[in-house]
């Protein structure tokens, strides 16, 4: 999870930084889809996080695959699906298939053995720039909440909550924490094509 800082108030006849502060769980949680949103894709090695998207018809119910069973990475390429019940092993196998991943997929009787394929360097350009546009995503998101937040900011100017002059200021530590923002998206982003470019 995204930790942010904690802000400083800038104006001291009343603080009117809350109507950032407020919002900034907004701007974690644009953060955090990011994280999840890319945590699926492949990078050529077992990643537990590939099958999070996973639902398995058990007991008449769509459950996530990771609440049925324990789920390891034994080596760089492998992942073992360890069932709680081994009565839905079969449903956990067609919900690992049909979830369309190319992964190697085989049913040992009391568990799953996932084997993630070697990947092309072709293949690894694709998901590249897959994260590209995830990326552009999560900056989009970012600089709608930024929207709604100046939007607060003109509203309480008008309503004379504050004079011009605060408004700037808010409006400019907006600006330095949505850039904050946005070079946390680029660090997680970067972290992540170089996962998936290392062979």
């Amino acid at each position: 999870m995204f930790i942010w800082r904690r802000l400083k108030p800038v104006i001291n006849k009343k603080n009117h930084m809350s109507i950032i502060s407020d919002n900034l769980s907004d701007l974690d949680k644009a953060i955090e889809h990011f994280q999840e949103d890319i945590a699926v894709l492949k990078t050529g090695r077992a990643n537990p996080a590939i099958l999070d998207n996973i639902r398995v018809d058990a007991y008449g119910v769509l459950t996530p695959l990771n609440q049925l069973s324990s789920i390891s990475v034994p080596e760089a390429r492998s992942i073992i699906i360890q069932p709680w019940d081994k009565n839905v092993i079969k449903a956990m196998e067609k919900a690992v298939r049909e979830a369309g991943l190319d992964l190697g997929i085989a049913n040992e009787g009391d568990r799953i053995r996932i084997t993630v394929p070697q990947m092309t360097e072709e293949s690894r350009r694709e998901i590249v720039k897959l994260l590209g546009q995830k990326e552009e995503q999560a900056r989009i998101a970012v600089r709608n909440i930024r929207e709604d937040i100046k939007e607060k900011i003109l509203a309480a100017e008008k309503n004379k909550e504050f004079g011009e002059d605060e408004k700037f200021s808010l409006v400019e530590e907006l600006d330095k924490t949505v850039s904050d923002y946005n070079n946390k998206i680029k660090e997680i982003s970067q972290a992540k094509e170089q996962e998936i470019m290392t062979v």
